[in-house]
């Protein structure tokens, strides 16, 4: 199919708020397809480096980030996966090599969210878009929405009133834009708080396995970083004691505490109004799928622009986005279980259930982003 609409398209004035992974792809995608998007951000630059919450980079991105070059700088970057395992005490429930998973990029691997935004930053710098930073958007309420007015207020003090063609919420799960709209965000939260550690460590570490242990009740998890950084994320809020470190600790460089929310928007557009990733949709970060799935909302719409179809974008997400909601939502309740009888049937049934090849082909599938929709725009197998 096409990528483009003619000249008068590409004319449109499309003002993107947001300057994270799903914005900054939002305009680089619009940039290698002609337009020149307008992007802002009320922070004063990208997600420092120590301090990135999003880490996975499944296939399905990798796919989508290819035409930009961008997907060849992450895998150059970032550090493979090769092993997901979960196990309960010494007994492994489900073991996954992720290396089995058919076609140009392996399912998954790890790369800070700060890390991820520099190589989208440097990429769009090469279309001459460079992202307003402190720049917020002021909007109490969007009553046009075939030509919104938003009013652009900057560290100055000064401020500026636009009416785009398009405007693009992609502002994170306190979205200005959605509540513009008037917009409800419905869900719920788990009771349960989640604590997060990030550990340097002074001498060599295995980064090539991702692992879930679960303490009924409560859970650890190890994730890599970066190749001498492992992060752990844990129910429990003295988890760090649990921890068995496999080399002496340089420093611990990050640590927080959050709550998980599942949550999305429907519809995910109203007018020339369109929400994508957090200000759309969020989620545990059970799967890796959160900046996953808002990177592809952020190409979907860009290509669906390019074709004069963004009429056809919620209609097109929304499916994928409570798909992927329904999945990290059992992922989550999976390894954060508390009755004992519940606790005994999944440790007795995970690993039967695994035995099937075509249950762990799906579970790969899941990991690696390839269970909603292929790009009709990208021609390669998955």
């Amino acid at each position: 199919m096409g990528e483009g609409i003619g000249g008068e398209g590409k004319s449109r004035s499309i003002l993107i708020v947001g300057a994270g992974p799903v914005g900054l792809t939002a305009a680089l995608e619009l940039a290698r397809r002609g337009f020149s998007p307008r992007i802002v951000d009320d922070g004063t630059g990208p997600t420092p480096l120590e301090e990135s919450r999003a880490l996975g980079v499944n296939a399905r991105t990798l796919t989508l980030l290819s035409p930009s070059g961008v997907a060849e700088r992450i895998i150059v970057a970032a550090q493979p996966i090769e092993q997901f395992r979960v196990r309960s005490a010494e007994k492994v429930l489900i073991q996954l090599d992720t290396r089995q998973l058919q076609g140009r990029f392996s399912a998954i691997r790890a790369l800070s969210q700060g890390q991820t935004e520099r190589l989208l930053l440097e990429a769009l710098s090469s279309y001459g878009i460079e992202p307003e930073w402190r720049t917020a958007v002021m909007a109490e309420a969007i009553s046009d929405f075939q030509r919104p007015e938003v009013t652009l207020r900057r560290a100055d003090g000064t401020s500026e009133t636009v009416r785009p063609d398009i405007l693009i919420g992609a502002d994170g799960a306190h979205s200005v834009v959605r509540k513009a709209l008037g917009a409800g965000f419905p869900g719920e939260a788990l009771e349960a708080s989640f604590y997060l550690a990030d550990f340097r460590y002074a001498g060599p570490v295995d980064t090539r396995f991702g692992e879930v242990s679960i303490f009924d009740p409560g859970m650890v998890a190890r994730l890599p970083v970066s190749a001498d950084i492992i992060r752990y994320i844990s129910t429990l809020e003295d988890f760090e004691r649990r921890i068995a470190h496999p080399s002496a600790v340089a420093e611990r460089t990050w640590a927080s505490q959050f709550r998980i929310h599942f949550r999305h928007v429907e519809p995910m557009a109203k007018g020339n109004v369109f929400l994508a990733g957090d200000a759309a949709h969020i989620h545990s970060p059970a799967g890796a799928r959160g900046m996953n799935l808002g990177i592809e909302d952020a190409c979907w719409l860009a290509w669906l622009i390019a074709e004069g179809r963004e009429q056809e974008y919620s209609a097109l997400r929304i499916p994928a986005v409570k798909q992927v909601l329904k999945q990290t939502y059992s992922l989550t309740r999976l390894v954060t279980m508390e009755n004992p009888l519940a606790i005994a049937a999944r440790n007795l049934f995970a690993p039967l259930f695994l035995r099937f090849g075509p249950a762990r082909r799906t579970l790969l599938r899941s990991v690696a982003g390839y269970d909603t929709p292929r790009p009709p725009w990208i021609d390669w197998a998955e």
